[in-house]
Formats: C-alpha cells, structure tokens, sequence
C-alpha cells in the first residue's frame, strides 16, 4: 500500500469502458454530485476520446450514492471566484457550457440516470442525453432565482422548448418536480423504480444495443403528478411578457395556488427573474443550442459579479437565514438598461465556443 496521502482518495468522477459503453460516474456523492472544474474535464475529455472511437458505442452518466445524481455547480467555488475577481468562475462557466454543448451533438446514444437530487449544473448534463431515466427518488429544479443566478446550463433551451409556460414557472419559482412531472414535461424519457437501477445498468452494459427494449421491460408507472392539476393555471398566470404581468396576474387571480406562487416569487432576486425570463424567451427564438450557449456564457459571466449572487449565497448557503437583501429590491429597479448590459457581448477573447 502506498504512503501516498492522496492514495485514498478516488477521482470525483470514475470513467471507465465496461464491455462497450463509456461509463461515468459522478463521485462526488457527500456533495451530492456538485459539479467542478475538474469533473468537467474529466468528462469532457472522455466525451472526446469515445466520439470516434469504435470500442464505445454508448455512454452511461451515472453517479455514487443514493441521494443525488447532480444538485448543480459548485457554489461556493462560484462566489468565492467572484471575490477574488472571477477569472475562475468564468472559466468553469465556459468549460461547462463546452461539455452541455458536446452532450448535445454527441453522435453516439447517452443515457443518463438521474436517481435522486437533480438540479442546476446536473440538468446541464441531463438534459442532451438521448435516454434520461428517473426513479421515485427523482427531485428535478432550476432554483437559480433564489441565489441571484440563472437557469444556465443551457436552460434558455430546454425550459423554453417545455409545453406552454411551464419552463417560465420553472425558472421563476425553482419549482421541484416529481418523476411523474418530469416524464410529462419530456424531462425524463423513462421512469424506473430506484431498486431496479443496477439491473438496469447491468443489462445494459451487457446489451447496450437492446436500450430501448430494456427500458420498456423495466419502467413503471410514475403515478400522479401534483404539477399537472395546475397545469392550466401555469400557462394562464406565467404566459406574460414581462415577470411584471406575471405578478400581476397572480395578484388578480386570487386563488390560493396562485398567491403560494406569488409568496415564492417574492423572495427571489428581482433582477435574476428579470434576466431569467429574458433568457428564456432569447433562448426561444435561437436556432442552434450553440447560440444559447453563448448567450449563456456572456449573462453568466456578469451576473456571477453581482451583488445580488453575492447576497444569494451569504443567505441561503453560507450564513442560512435564508433572508436575503436584493438589490435592486424590487422590479422597478431592474431597468432595461441593466439588462441589456447583461445580455451584450463579451470582448471578443471571451466570447463562448463550442469545442
């Protein structure tokens, strides 16, 4: 045994080709799979190495531990760069758009597991895949409102392309959605119960032509889905242009599902949901996930040196009083004018690119 002191301690992603399919496992099991620089380039180069190889026919994104495939970006990696500058949080921005994008036009199937806590940065890599596979462990969200971020990661796509205005309440609200949701929405493609993953990936890596055909064996009915009782609800109070309208009508309305939604919305930074909504209605009319991407890339590059990011990460993750102080405190602040400034182009050295 080595005396080594960093002998015992295991990648935070384990890659490996099991029969023929390319294999990784997000490690990172006490952080519930937060994702870092180095796990996106550890990901990202074997991405790279299987694309062309014919000894992989199929890449499996999994992760260790029972509690989550992925709860997103490492934040306090994020802010602490911010701090200092954010030359680092701008660089795992970019390097993590580059791997979302590759997932996208990967050539080869994807399957991705999403057992458990799914959330930012692991919607990033869940979303591309071909085949994504929930459990009754299954908790989807985009929360970024509530710590003055984004739904990044590509979700100026894959939110707007939701049915109705659902991606616009997701946003909003970091709504939680259950495996029901998800396979409604097209979030998942398959749901299957939690005790029957390994036999899944067993079968898989011995078969991984016969995917599909395994997936129909083993999937269950998810159940019923809370969301879709509101269904209608969502798409006639979270339709409007503005996040203003959506206030607006929710105040209106009355109802109690209407005024929770209006309670929640009420402790999210302003100006994340102003830039929020804006993304995702960029994100609609975009012809390429590439361009997303780079709109992405010049909001996050910004908004990660906002105050508002800041104060979201002292309230609700360092400090947990979960009483932030946004600034500018309400809608009105947020002027076009700011948001146009988020949205405009980076210098060109820093503009985003796929790989």
């Amino acid at each position: 045994m080595s005396d080594s002191p960093t002998s015992d301690v295991e990648p935070e992603v384990l890659v490996s080709i099991e029969g023929t399919v390319g294999r990784l496992t997000l490690n990172r099991p006490k952080a519930l799979g937060a994702l870092t620089t180095g796990m996106v380039a550890l990901m990202t180069d074997a991405l790279l190495a299987w694309r062309d190889d014919p000894a992989v026919t199929l890449v499996l994104i999994d992760h260790a531990g029972e509690r989550g495939f992925c709860a997103g970006g490492d934040i306090r990696f994020l802010a602490d760069s911010a701090a200092k500058g954010g030359e680092s949080a701008r660089h795992f921005f970019y390097t993590e758009y580059q791997l979302n994008h590759l997932l996208f036009v990967y050539p080869k199937p994807v399957v991705a597991v999403m057992d458990g806590i799914t959330m930012g940065g692991g919607v990033g890599i869940a979303l591309p895949a071909q085949y994504r596979v929930a459990t009754e462990r299954t908790t989807f969200a985009m929360p970024e409102t509530g710590i003055g971020l984004f739904p990044d990661v590509g979700g100026g796509w894959h939110l707007s392309r939701l049915h109705g205005a659902v991606g616009a309440w997701l946003a909003l609200t970091g709504a939680r959605v259950k495996a029901a949701g998800c396979e409604i929405l097209g979030i998942a493609t398959d749901v299957l119960p939690s005790e029957r993953i390994a036999e899944f990936k067993a079968r898989l890596i011995a078969d991984p032509a016969a995917v599909e055909t395994i997936l129909t064996e083993l999937e269950i009915d998810p159940g019923h889905s809370t969301m879709i009782e509101h269904h209608d609800q969502i798409d006639r109070l979270f339709g409007g242009d503005t996040v203003e309208a959506i206030l607006a009508a929710l105040e209106t309305d009355g109802g109690d599902w209407a005024a929770a939604q209006l309670a929640i919305l009420r402790t999210k930074s302003p100006l994340s949901m102003k830039v929020s909504l804006r993304q995702l209605q960029a994100g609609k009319a975009m012809k390429t996930f590439a361009d997303n991407m780079a709109m992405e890339m010049r909001i996050g590059a910004r908004v990660v040196m906002s105050a508002d990011f800041a104060e979201g990460v002292r309230a609700v993750i360092v400090e947990k009083d979960n009483k932030p102080v946004w600034n500018p405190a309400d809608l009105t602040g947020v002027t076009d004018a700011m948001l146009d400034a988020i949205f405009a182009p980076l210098p060109a050295d820093q503009e985003w690119k796929p790989l």
